[in-house]
């Protein structure tokens, strides 16, 4: 437990300090250190495998100490300038040519001469990737992209940023895919790019991209392959005889691939590379600023300082673990993948969303099966932290797992664990939630939502009692959600997510 009377609010109390100071008088290193271990105490964990969403865990010895030493050496490097930091330069440069040669570009390739850029993650690299097809037609008034309704988020983001407009094409209940047919019916004259992802993060699955790209070129659009979740660990897979289909620089009509360094590269948070086949499609990418007394602006980027620790720490991580480590752990995340697929096929009233073929087991309840949040809460229980996933559009609500090297020695656990996880969830029976709940899920309409009704849900629900801690099982939260349409989903989320973040006076 943290002792409060350190950590939180109390350490962060004006009590005692003298009145004309701001802040409580500092403590020694040890102190502040141990109230950051305190804190973390209550994290799920981000090693032991037993976490299935969010971190991504190599058990590789030695590599935590490594690629900390690493940022500490260049944690003070600032990215602003890579003139005054040529080390920094030189290890962007590196992580992007190897990102590239993953994803089937560099000399001999289809793509010898793409380039690239490092980013914080995912989302900027989506952000950057609309941002530079956008901006490539500033004669189109009211630029448009089309994306599969199984893109990841961060399109949604993207154009919400910056003011894009964005056409969802459906995905087939049955394959989870998008029909090339409709992205391409789904393409107008303002369109600047079209999406596809490889693999989707939702289910795990690789969109047909040769299909979509060609479309795109057909109709002199851009193409971006978001392989930010699982696309560094799909070349190997194929390695290793798996059916991968061609999703990289190899297919004609691919314009541009972001790839996360910290997920399946294993390197840690914040890495993503954004690489365009040429350099004349990355131009509109940078952001330039002169018309002002101080130094002239250039961004590759979004952020203009950039600490050089995380750049550091994934140089150090690919160059310690190649090309022969990220095949072996490739082959240790598949065989994992398998061991959890068997476990779920072998439980009644369990189905696989889509057969594995990337690095995700998902999966949902049959007609008699158990509450899946229910469930969830019972795997949480048994130390299995899952991603519950909520209905849409026609989709059952699943249960995700993302599914690391870490994860291959607990794989003989889960299966017995699932078993038993599932029938206590048949024992406890779905969550009812009262009539009046359900009525207001179902019929309020988000400007409807009033602070004192959103307190009043939070408090029933056991959220919002202040402070950073959450209920223990969700269920009912999910259920919820799960019972209201997408909009009423966001605002519910954002009020309770306020709710939690509150500062500590």
């Amino acid at each position: 437990m943290i002792d409060e009377t350190r950590v939180g609010a109390g350490a962060f109390s004006a009590d005692g300090a003298p009145a004309d100071v701001a802040l409580p008088l500092g403590v020694a290193a040890e102190v502040a250190l141990d109230e950051v271990r305190q804190l973390r105490a209550g994290d799920r964990p981000t090693h032991g495998g037993q976490l299935f969403a969010y971190v991504y865990d190599p058990a590789v010895p030695g590599l935590d100490e490594l690629t900390a030493a690493a940022h500490r050496e260049s944690a003070h490097v600032n990215g602003l300038d890579p003139t005054a930091f040529p080390s920094l330069l030189a290890m962007e440069n590196a992580l992007v040519g190897a990102a590239g040669r993953v994803l089937g570009a560099g000399p001999g390739t289809t793509a010898p001469d793409a380039v690239g850029s490092v980013t914080s993650g995912g989302t900027e690299s989506l952000i950057l990737a609309v941002k530079t097809a956008r901006d490539a037609h500033p004669e189109i008034a009211e630029p448009r992209i089309v994306v599969p309704s199984s893109a990841h988020a961060a399109f949604a983001k993207a154009a919400h940023y910056l003011r894009v407009a964005m056409d969802v094409v459906p995905v087939s209940p049955d394959t989870l895919r998008p029909d090339p047919a409709a992205m391409a019916a789904a393409i107008r004259p303002e369109t600047v790019l079209v999406a596809c992802s490889a693999p989707s993060y939702a289910h795990g699955v690789v969109d047909p991209v040769a299909e979509i790209a060609a479309v795109a070129a057909d109709a002199g659009v851009r193409c971006h392959v978001d392989a930010c979740f699982g696309g560094w660990t799909l070349p190997y897979l194929r390695r290793l005889g798996e059916p991968v289909p061609a999703f990289d620089f190899a297919v004609p009509g691919v314009t541009s691939i972001s790839v996360d360094l910290h997920k399946y590269a294993y390197a840690p948070k914040g890495v993503s590379v954004l690489l365009h086949r040429d350099a004349a499609l990355r131009a509109p990418q940078y952001f330039a600023y002169a018309d002002w007394p101080g130094y002239t602006m250039i961004n590759p980027v979004i952020a203009s300082t950039r600490s050089g620790g995380p750049i550091a720490a994934a140089y150090a991580t690919v160059r310690h673990l190649g090309d022969d480590g990220y095949l072996r752990l490739a082959t240790v995340t598949r065989d994992a993948v398998a061991g959890l697929a068997d476990a779920v096929r072998a439980v009644d009233g369990l189905r696989l969303m889509a057969e594995p073929e990337s690095t995700v087991v998902c999966f949902t309840a049959t007609e008699g099966g158990p509450d899946l949040f229910v469930l969830v809460d019972e795997l949480t229980a048994r130390g299995w932290h899952t991603q519950p996933q909520l209905s849409y559009a026609g989709l059952p609500a699943s249960v995700h797992l993302t599914v690391t090297a870490s994860v291959a020695p607990r794989v003989a656990e889960f299966g017995p664990d699932l078993v038993e996880a599932v029938a206590a969830a048949r024992t406890a029976g779905p969550v009812a939630l009262p009539p009046e709940l359900m009525a207001l899920a179902t019929s309020l309409t988000p400007d409807a939502l009033t602070p004192e009704l959103v307190a009043g849900l939070a408090a029933g629900l056991g959220l919002g009692g202040g402070g950073a801690s959450t209920p223990d099982r969700l269920a009912v939260v999910n259920t919820l959600l799960d019972a209201a349409p997408p909009a009423l989903r966001e605002r519910l989320l954002v009020e309770f997510v306020g709710l939690l973040q509150r500062p500590t006076w």
